[in-house]
Order: C-alpha cells, then structure tokens, then sequence
C-alpha cells in the first residue's frame, strides 16, 4: 500500500499538515470557490478534506457543508473548528455512504486524484450531485506540487544517468492535463467542463528540511533514496536556495468547474 493511501498515516501527520501544506492548498481551495457562487442554503460536499481548507471557508461564508476523509484524524482537525454549519464524517470517497443528488455543490481539492480508484471517486462526486448542481475539482499538474515536486525536479538534475521515473499516483498522472480531467469528469456524468490554471509558490522553510521524515513523509520516490543520495538532495536543495530561509517552489493547479 502506498503511504497516501494509508489512513493511519494520514492520522499521524495531520498535525504537519495543518501548520504546512493547509496555507498552501487554502490559497487553490478559495479559488475554487470564487468560481461558484454559494448562499446559506447552499448544500456543499468535501471530498476528501484534509484539514478542510475548502470546508471551511464554505462553512465561512455560510454554506452547510459536509466534509468527509478516511482519516479521522484529519476529520477531527476539521471539526476542532466549531462552526456549526460544518459537519464532518470519516468515509471512503471511492464509496461515499451518501444518497444520491444531495448537494449543490461537490468539491475535491486535490483529493480524489490520489485515490486508488480515481475514476470511481469522480462517479462518486456525480452521483451525489443533484441536477443542475456543478463539481469542483482541483489537481495538480502532471508532476505534483511543493515538496513532492522539488524533489523530483532536484533528483532527476542529481542524477540523470539513472533510470527513473517519479512514482506519481495514477490519478495524478491522468488528471494533470486539461484535456483528460475535462474527459474524465464528462464520462463521470458531468458536463461542459471548465478547466483554468493556477500557479502558486509553495514556501519551503529551510529550518524544516532538518525534519527530513516529515517533509517528504507520504513521497514514495524519498524511500527509494539511500543515505548518500538524501544527503545529495539535501545539499542540492540548500544551494538553490542561496542562503535564503524560504525557497519558493512554483507549483500549478489545474481547477475544473462542470455542471451535473
């Protein structure tokens, strides 16, 4: 089983996550967002939440908002919020435990695309659409995003005799290109997909790279790593950043918008 895809470690890292990759992600979930338009009788779906960068701002803008993940730790940072339009619930999002056309508004941001069965995740997101309601899905562009992404732009400049390739979710790798996230979520049961761009710097805190295990906890490509060959990308990460105590990493989202 690949690290994402283990609840249990999801569980562990919540906490990281919160204080990392949460004000990265909330500047792509508000933007997602922007693009509907949401009212107190709004009914909204979080699939896969994460800390719920999406469920809370929807919740904040007085939505009723259902956020759901597989991880309960990640669920229980969501509720620890107290907003009482906010409700959150541990379920898989290959299987949602949910009755058909019950929401306006289905949203995953940068959830379903690492789901093992993507393409059942985004039926899924159609079937508890209701008609004329519209899904929201945000994914990043082909090589991944923040931490993942450097470490893949930085080992294939290390090593470029070697044989490799990035061990990237199958989802990922499918909806990272306009075209094919727009086909997919029509053979789903959406329809006039919307497919814009985003690009964002992620700010990698140089003090954190000394937390090795952490900042590259759930990349599978850091595992296949030895010591000699962690220790080159470490120093390869430090030159680029010259000095400075962030390294901004420029990673692109892609935000499709469809109507059910």
């Amino acid at each position: 089983m690949r690290r994402m895809n283990d609840p249990d470690r999801w569980n562990d890292m919540a906490r990281h996550y919160e204080e990392t990759a949460h004000p990265f992600t909330a500047v792509f979930a508000e933007a997602a967002l922007a693009k509907v338009a949401i009212t107190p009788e709004s009914r909204v779906l979080d699939v896969a939440t994460g800390t719920g960068a999406l469920a809370l701002a929807a919740a904040r803008k007085g939505a009723r908002v259902l956020a759901t993940d597989f991880s309960p730790g990640m669920v229980a940072r969501v509720t620890a919020h107290g907003l009482p339009n906010l409700e959150g619930r541990t379920m898989d999002g290959q299987a949602l435990d949910l009755p058909d056309a019950a929401f306006d508004l289905v949203f995953s941001v940068f959830g379903v695309m690492m789901f093992p069965d993507w393409r059942k995740g985004i039926g899924e997101m159609a079937r508890v659409t209701r008609p004329g309601g519209k899904g929201v899905i945000a994914t990043w562009q082909s090589e991944g995003a923040a931490s993942h992404l450097l470490l893949i732009q930085v080992t294939r400049a290390l090593f470029p005799d070697r044989a490799w390739e990035p061990s990237l979710p199958p989802g990922l790798a499918a909806l990272g290109e306009p075209t094919r996230l727009a086909a997919e979520m029509i053979a789903a049961g959406f329809h006039d997909p919307d497919v814009e761009t985003m690009v964002h710097d992620y700010r990698l805190q140089m003090s954190k790279l000394d937390d090795l295990e952490r900042q590259f906890a759930m990349s599978e490509d850091w595992r296949v790593l030895d010591e000699s060959d962690r220790a080159a990308v470490v120093a390869e990460i430090r030159r680029r950043a010259d000095g400075r105590t962030v390294l901004p990493v420029p990673s692109t989202a892609l935000i499709a918008v469809a109507k059910r």
